[in-house]
């Protein structure tokens, strides 16, 4: 089975980028599903009912957040929402809205999406993602599934390979997002895990990951505070990853990066 995996969505170009470019995509390299992460997708910040309405052109097979999903109140019943395929960092306390997995079915196939966060250099305090790795490996519908790939939404470069080496054999996949910049490190791990520490994200090329260049800027030189806006008009940048998993090993056996430089 092929997967294609988005980044991070930024905003209105991030929407707009995938929307333009992800038909394209499907034809050349054959998809047969594709996750994307939406935690920045409305405005920057979160979800939001807008939002979520215009993914439904790209028929995405399940959604993954991270640190920033809560950030949009509008959109924190969609978290929850069983008819929804989306899906939260899954070492949060049981309380916070939303599911840390999903297994879906992709046809004779079962699929476990999982999102876990880091806990290096975050404001909040997430609880322990190797040891709810652990945790979440061992329950049933994950243990069946043919397929198990991970979005690890986590900050320190150091962090993620770390989980890539402890999940190595035991997931298809992990894949890094939150940092925004795209790594070169996409491989297959010795025990057939596919890996890459960050994909990159979707959004506004001549940016600060996403944002508009002058606030960090300000921040850079004033150590004074400045609100972040993701810029609405302008070149669009598109980082994902494809992979090609074998159903019956559980094991990835292509990887391939894609990024693109789109004119709007």
């Amino acid at each position: 089975m092929k997967f294609l995996i988005f980044g991070d969505v930024v905003g209105t170009l991030g929407r707009k980028v995938i929307t333009q470019e992800l038909p394209t995509l499907r034809e050349e390299h054959g998809i047969d599903a594709v996750i994307v992460n939406i935690e920045n997708m409305a405005h920057g910040r979160g979800i939001s009912p807008d939002t979520m309405k215009e993914t439904s052109v790209w028929k995405a097979f399940a959604f993954t957040t991270g640190d920033h999903a809560w950030d949009n109140t509008q959109g924190i019943d969609i978290l929850s929402d069983p008819n929804v395929p989306v899906v939260r960092p899954a070492n949060y306390p049981g309380q916070v809205p939303g599911r840390g997995y999903v297994v879906l079915q992709a046809g004779a196939f079962e699929v476990a999406v999982i999102n876990l966060q880091g806990q290096v250099m975050f404001k909040n305090h997430p609880n322990n993602p190797f040891h709810t790795l652990d945790e979440i490996l061992q329950k049933p519908d994950v243990a069946r599934a043919a397929i198990k790939l991970i979005d690890f939404h986590a900050e320190a470069t150091s962090e993620k390979r770390g989980l890539g080496w402890y999940a190595d054999g035991r997931v298809s996949a992990i894949w890094g997002t939150h940092t925004h910049v795209p790594t070169a490190d996409a491989q297959i791990l010795p025990k057939g895990t596919g890996y890459i520490t960050d994909v990159g994200m979707n959004g506004a090329y001549e940016s600060s990951l996403g944002m508009d260049n002058k606030a960090p800027l300000k921040q850079f030189l004033n150590q004074l505070r400045s609100k972040m806006e993701p810029p609405e008009t302008g070149s669009m940048e598109l980082n994902a990853i494809m992979l090609e998993i074998d159903p019956s090993t559980g094991k990835t056996i292509a990887i391939a990066q894609i990024r693109r430089i789109v004119q709007n």
